[in-house]
């Protein structure tokens, strides 16, 4: 990859400095508000960029432009549809680079895990390729006497994406946007406003594949505006992604108001070492569950789970190769690990290492203070591990987010799968071990969603659905695979018979809904 470091943002004046818009009906609009929100590089903690807190008519805007363009996209024949998917995949596809440049300078998360973003991203893209047949209905002919009953996938109007920051590129134009309208809905991302860049230049290269006016548009705004969304007659569904107390929000506001709702929310994934796992290959797994993206994805490996006989090891190895991962700019090749996201996030990480230290953990490896030389104004936080981590423990239980490993000590598989299972949470869980019976058990038994056996990050191919489970996940259907085209469309039945000029004579009664000639 050709690679050159952005220009530093302290030489830019306020004058220069980037003003974002929101885009409604394929225009890039300004907004009328008198309030920016500061979009960083989180490498320099400089401020690269400010986007429009949109006023409530702007938001009301994008929602009634996609509620203009739902009927004749609706009605545009699914392979044309499928064909504006090819085109933007190829686009994509072409500016890779660019996207991850721009992803890892505005989020963080350093190159190889940007462009891992975006292609996933892309693998969304090229699975919404396949509606055509995730769409197909079911037929019965004769299902009573000279009847037939064929089922139909419609799509359903305007939907609604809430995004977070820490996947800019794969949630909101991976998760959210193609099956919403390779279905035929329309939609509009509310973009989160620390990292609206990436999607906004998507969108700019969605456009320039031809997408037609209205049916996708972005804004930035507060959680005001964004609750309206939840209420709007115009909106008939909602997919979220974020923490558990706002999903919880969202799900219960906007089923309440007849929509449909996927949230998916916080996890504390566990990982289960057993003393007959490949010890190198199971922490080099580990490793790169936590701390890339610097343990900010909901899929991190945040607790590990270790039998007691060999805790001591699988600790040291872990702090040996974590204490070697090169703290660096996000967007420089050779950097391993990023900074989090500001410096409010690095003092919430911070305050819960201190909390699972003053509740009984074991200090290991200590990331707090890091720094960069040349890079001091970054929100630097090194990787850190709390040995002794107890099952009341905070630190053990809920959402650092960030670059930190809780070791529990368990005396075999049976505590450990009851240690996991005692988590509110349950997005992932994975195993370490040679032991086909435990592998199996423990696929059968644990309470997450997505289950690694000797995968540290089991999140399936797109054409699976991403199934969190209990506190992480509200809703019925989840994003991506059948579940994600479930969503996006409801269930048309269509139930037939004819009848030629012998039958007009004849009497006919009712049986089960459909009439039985006599």
């Amino acid at each position: 990859m050709a690679f050159t470091e952005p220009a530093a943002p302290a030489a830019q004046s306020a004058a220069r400095l980037r003003r974002l818009r929101y885009l409604v009906d394929n225009e890039w609009r300004e907004s009328r508000t008198a309030t920016y929100m500061p979009v960083m590089n989180p490498s320099t903690g400089e401020q690269i960029a400010e986007a429009p807190c949109c006023t409530q008519g702007e938001v009301d805007s994008a929602v009634a432009a996609a509620a203009r363009a739902f009927p004749a996209w609706a009605a545009t024949p699914l392979p044309q549809r499928i064909q504006l998917m090819f085109r933007f995949k190829q686009l994509l596809d072409e500016h890779l680079d660019e996207l991850s440049v721009l992803l890892a300078t505005e989020m963080g998360k350093v190159l190889a895990e940007a462009r891992g973003d975006v292609l996933k991203a892309i693998e969304v893209v090229e699975c919404a390729c396949s509606t055509h047949y995730l769409m197909q209905g079911d037929t019965t002919m004769n299902i009573s006497r000279g009847y037939d009953t064929t089922t139909y996938r419609e799509p359903l109007g305007v939907f609604a994406g809430i995004a977070p920051y820490n996947f800019p590129a794969m949630i909101p134009m991976g998760w959210m946007l193609p099956f919403c309208i390779t279905t035929g809905n329309t939609f509009v991302l509310k973009a989160a406003s620390m990292v609206p860049q990436t999607s906004m230049r998507m969108m700019e290269l969605l456009i320039e594949a031809g997408l037609p006016k209205g049916v996708a548009n972005l804004v930035t705004c507060s959680r005001v505006e964004a609750d309206s969304l939840l209420v709007n007659p115009a909106v008939r569904g909602i997919t979220f992604v974020g923490s558990t107390a706002v999903g919880k929000h969202i799900y219960q506001t906007a089923a309440g108001a007849g929509k449909r709702v996927q949230a998916l929310t916080e996890a504390k994934n566990h990982a289960l070492i057993l003393e007959d796992a490949v010890l190198e290959r199971s922490v080099a797994g580990i490793i790169n569950s936590t701390y890339g993206c610097a343990g900010q994805r909901c899929m991190a490996l945040p607790v590990v789970c270790v039998q007691d006989s060999i805790a001591d090891e699988v600790v040291e190895m872990l702090a040996g190769m974590a204490a070697r991962l090169k703290l660096g700019p996000a967007y420089l090749p050779d950097s391993q690990l990023g900074p989090v996201i500001t410096a409010k996030h690095r003092d919430f990480v911070t305050s819960g290492i201190e909390r699972g230290v003053a509740e009984g953990g074991e200090l290991v490896l200590d990331g707090r203070g890091a720094s960069v030389a040349g890079y001091e104004g970054g929100y630097w936080m090194g990787p850190s591990i709390i040995d002794h981590v107890g099952p009341d423990n905070w630190a053990g239980t809920y959402e650092i987010f960030g670059p930190v490993t809780s070791i529990k000590r368990v005396a075999d598989f049976e505590e450990g799968i009851n240690v996991m299972n005692a988590n509110p949470f349950a997005n992932g869980s994975c195993i370490y071990t040679s032991s086909g019976y435990y592998a199996r058990e423990f696929a059968s038994r644990s309470h997450a969603g997505m289950v690694g056996i000797n995968v540290g990050i089991p999140v399936p191919f797109s054409t699976f659905p991403f199934t969190g489970h209990k506190e992480s996940f509200f809703g019925d259907l989840h994003a991506m695979g059948k579940d994600g085209v479930a969503f996006f469309t409801e269930t048309k039945a269509v139930t037939a018979t004819w009848f030629t000029d012998e039958h007009r004579h004849q009497k006919v009664g009712t049986w089960d809904g459909m009439t039985t000639r006599h």
